[in-house]
């Protein structure tokens, strides 16, 4: 029943050879990798004005400067992740640059920022899309955290079922967003150059008193929050088709230059229309609100924006599980982020971030606003890190015509640390988890990439003089009386070894009485010993004898506790029963010597 389910849900299995077809071409690759980007279009704005209306609306047009200041920026790290796809064909992006260039550690601290971005991606899209939501049908409201749920629960099956069939399902909404923001900047110039819409903007170089570099610099931090998901296409070099860097460099040039018309236009039309920030109505739903009218134009574009701001959060599925196994192959994150799942997915990493994700919508209550500012920061660092690295990377091998990369890269390093800086001195109240975050993060890679190398130390054998050391075998088996499940492993046990012994572990005297004259009555062949347990338990009786027995046959035999078992035909059969076995198997884990074998019987009825 639970496979047909999955089967139903997921599609059928596919096989190892059939990953050539998951490949990406440039058109899919841009719907599933751009998405995030591209999303950031229906916020950035509106994260710029949150800062500037403060002040009132006459600082509305310090809105446009800041606006043409993050193209500026997004034509720089368009230019400098060019660069990295070319330098880093197998793709990670900031962690493999940081990692190869500045070392682990930085490494680490790139890759454990990327990871953390890629769940508040997943949150903050779908916080986001409920707000498109609730703009429309404000009585919906008071359930925006379950609709956000909802959403990560949807993106997540689209996912596991892979990622060919989740990025042909996504484009046309992609598209379809693509269409409807060039069809509101197009309309709504349209209306404001022929006077249709009448609007007092405020004036443009307007002094506004009070204002300040400090706040300028909060308003153009906070725009800066378009740009993530721009370095998404470096990390996923490996889904696209060959050539794989050429068609990621491409993806990312198109990406670029799509995101930088539809922000710019999106905060010139919110200038000209006089648009101010709405705890209650998002910025694009006032302009379209503005130029259409509350008719189906307006609630085709909520419609297009929600669902783009929903699938935003694939850019972080289809990215995520590919820097986990990155991790994992490095020895930094479990081996299960290296799995393959059914669907040819990385599906450990992608049920992980679904979870993670989901458990900060609830933290944060579905609060976009609660979570942008560690959601940019998140970008910034590895932006920061994978610039460097590729300055370190070009002063070490100065390959032919270096110089001019090196500027970029050196030019993008400055601006993206100085976005990190004010971030750290003007949103300190809302980013400082990172601080925690983060060192816990690295932490925990560091503790689990030890495991790994004591492991691999421990496991390692020297091939010429080690070698296999033949001893005899004693087995003990536990009995809870005599039944098909005891003479069952009874007669495993006869086809292994001559030296067998059944333990009972008796409550009372006429208890141990009975079975000592059942089991000669039945005389199976093998000794029965018979324990007394004073305090109703049959675990410290056994473990001494056990202990016994090691102690005089451990130097020449392996000692093997052969555990009856029976299985039941419907699962909740297993809750009538007392699990004894299960019981005896794990405190027989925790020792060093003694082998473990379960015997199953399996039951009819």
């Amino acid at each position: 029943m639970i496979s047909e389910f999955k089967r139903f849900l997921l599609g059928r299995p596919m096989k190892s050879s059939e990953l050539a077809e998951e490949k990406l071409n440039k058109v899919k690759a841009l719907a599933v990798l751009s998405s995030d980007a591209l999303s950031s279009v229906a916020y950035g704005t509106e994260q710029i004005l949150l800062v500037l209306i403060s002040l009132g609306a006459v600082a509305m047009w310090y809105s446009l400067p800041i606006s043409i200041a993050v193209v500026c920026l997004l034509t720089i790290l368009i230019l400098s992740y060019r660069q990295t796809i070319f330098a880093y064909t197998t793709g990670g992006g900031a962690y493999i640059v940081a990692k190869d260039n500045l070392g682990t550690t930085t490494g680490l601290v790139a890759g454990g920022s990327l990871l953390v971005d890629y769940i508040l991606t997943v949150a903050v899209s779908t916080s986001a899309s409920t707000d498109a939501i609730t703009s429309a049908f404000p009585v919906l409201h008071e359930h925006r955290v379950l609709i956000a749920l909802f959403m990560i629960a949807i993106v997540t099956v689209l996912n596991l079922r892979g990622i060919t069939e989740s990025a042909t399902i996504l484009m046309y909404p992609v598209y379809l967003f693509v269409f409807a923001m060039l069809v509101l900047i197009i309309g709504g110039g349209y209306q404001w150059l022929v006077g249709n819409v009448q609007t007092h903007p405020p004036a443009y170089g307007a002094v506004v008193p009070g204002i300040t570099l400090f706040l300028l610099l909060r308003a153009f931090s906070s725009g800066c929050s378009a740009l993530t998901g721009v370095e998404a296409v470096s990390n996923a070099i490996p889904n696209f088709r060959d050539p794989a860097p050429k068609n990621a460099a491409l993806t990312l040039i198109m990406m670029g230059l799509i995101l930088g018309v539809m922000f710019m236009g999106i905060s010139l039309l919110a200038y000209l229309y006089g648009i101010s920030p709405n705890p209650k109505e998002t910025v694009v739903s006032q302009i379209a609100s503005t130029v259409f009218g509350r008719g189906i134009m307006y609630y085709s574009i909520q419609a297009v924006t929600a669902l783009i701001l929903f699938l935003a959060a694939n850019t972080a599925f289809a990215a995520f599980p590919l820097l986990a196994f990155m991790f994992a192959k490095d020895r930094f994150m479990p081996n299960m982020f290296m799995v393959r799942g059914d669907r040819l997915g990385f599906s450990n990493g992608i049920i992980f971030l679904a979870v993670l994700s989901a458990l900060l919508v609830i933290a944060f209550k579905g609060e976009t606003e609660n979570l942008i500012p560690l959601y940019a920061l998140g970008v910034f660092i590895p932006f920061t890190l994978s610039q460097a690295g590729m300055m370190k990377r070009w002063i070490s091998k100065k390959p032919r015509g270096w110089f001019t990369p090196f500027i970029i890269n050196t030019l993008g390093m400055l601006t993206t640390l100085t976005i990190c800086l004010i971030f750290f001195i003007t949103k300190i109240t809302q980013v400082w988890p990172i601080f925690v975050f983060l060192p816990i993060v690295i932490f925990i890679f560091r503790k689990i990439n030890q495991h790994y190398r004591d492991l691999a130390n421990e496991l390692r054998l020297d091939m010429e003089t080690e070698k296999p050391e033949p001893k005899g075998s004693v087995i003990v088996i536990p009995v809870a009386g005599i039944s098909q499940v005891v003479k069952n492993t009874i007669s495993y046990a006869q086809s292994l070894s001559d030296d067998i012994v059944a333990v009972y572990v008796g409550f009372s005297e006429e208890d141990m009485k009975k079975m000592e004259e059942k089991w000669e009555l039945w005389n199976p062949g093998i000794r029965l010993i018979v324990l007394r347990s004073h305090y109703r338990s049959i675990i410290r009786p056994l473990f001494k004898f056990i202990d016994t027995v090691e102690w005089k046959k451990a130097e020449t035999d392996h000692v093997t506790v052969m555990i009856p078992q029976f299985i039941t035909k419907r699962w909740w059969h297993n809750l009538l029963h007392n699990q004894t076995s299960l019981l005896i198997r794990a405190y027989l884990f925790a020792r060093q010597d003694v082998k473990i074998a379960t015997v199953p019987y399996r039951l009819k009825k």
